[in-house]
């Protein structure tokens, strides 16, 4: 397989994953409110929101759950981050909302884990 056709396959694996999670989330109560959120300095995979919490979602799909908390690093918590200031100083309400930083991992033939508050600012 060629590289831009390895490329198109993980970019439809990504999307996949991250309507999987958005899924399983709004099962959980949680209205999504933002897909895909790109900025220059970042991207969040999914925003979400219940009352005024605000979850700033990153979604892995690996092979274990220990693979997808691990490919969180600190250059992504960097990115994450700063896309989700400028998401929030977009927000009226922003004074009142409580952000967190969480993780849904997508394992192969299991529902959707949901890692609460994966790595804190």
């Amino acid at each position: 397989m060629s590289e831009r056709g390895k490329r198109h396959k993980a970019y439809r694996r990504g999307h996949s994953a991250e309507r999987f999670a958005a899924m399983a989330l709004m099962l959980k109560g949680y209205r999504i409110v933002g897909r895909r959120y790109r900025t220059k300095l970042g991207e969040i995979d999914l925003i979400a929101r219940r009352g005024d919490v605000v979850l700033i979602i990153e979604v892995k799909a690996r092979a274990t759950l220990q693979q997808a908390m691990d490919s969180v690093n600190q250059l992504t918590m960097q990115r994450i981050e700063s896309a989700a200031d400028q998401w929030l100083a977009r927000q009226p309400d922003h004074d009142r909302l409580s952000l967190r930083f969480d993780l849904v991992a997508i394992l192969p033939w299991r529902w959707p884990v949901h890692v609460p508050a994966v790595f804190t600012v």
